[in-house]
């Protein structure tokens, strides 16, 4: 990453902090007003004339910088990945590879085995090293299962 770019992604890091977090106006009075940001749009209220007592407003100020907005805290790009296809056309200096929940687990090792190779950092991998061996282990035992099934079946015959 650019110098630039890691100096706008630790101003979006200062900006986050000082964000205030945006209540909806009164959701900590009554029960059956929900917490997420709804515009205030009562005709006294402090929060929309933006008095100093109100709640803080969502405004365009607290932003963080255009180059930098979508980008995962690494300095990547995420990208959702299902198929080896997807991979190909990627670049790994500039893309991290999030992968798709939908897989199971052989086509996920497949994947992740073929992202690995290929240099691209993983970011819901979850699973440490050991894990992964496990999950080899418990394929190649079913896939010795199902040779024996077949050994069965040959002797029945």
């Amino acid at each position: 990453m650019v110098q630039q770019d890691k100096r706008l992604m630790e101003v979006r890091k200062n900006i986050k902090k000082k964000r205030p977090s945006f209540r909806r106006v009164e959701s900590w009075r009554y029960v059956r007003v929900k917490d997420p940001w709804r515009k205030a749009r009562g005709i006294d209220s402090r929060t929309r004339i933006k008095s100093k007592s109100g709640v803080k407003s969502p405004g365009k100020g607290y932003r963080g910088p255009k180059k930098v907005r979508g980008i995962h805290p690494s300095g990547y790009e995420e990208v959702r990945v299902e198929t080896i296809k997807d991979v190909e056309n990627l670049n790994q200096r500039k893309h991290a590879l999030k992968i798709s929940s939908k897989l199971g687990a052989k086509k996920r090792m497949v994947l992740i085995d073929y992202s690995k190779r290929r240099g691209f950092k993983i970011l819901n991998l979850n699973l440490d090293q050991r894990e992964i061996d496990q999950l080899e282990a418990q394929l190649e035992s079913s896939i010795a299962g199902l040779e024996d099934d077949e050994d069965l079946e040959d002797l029945e015959d």
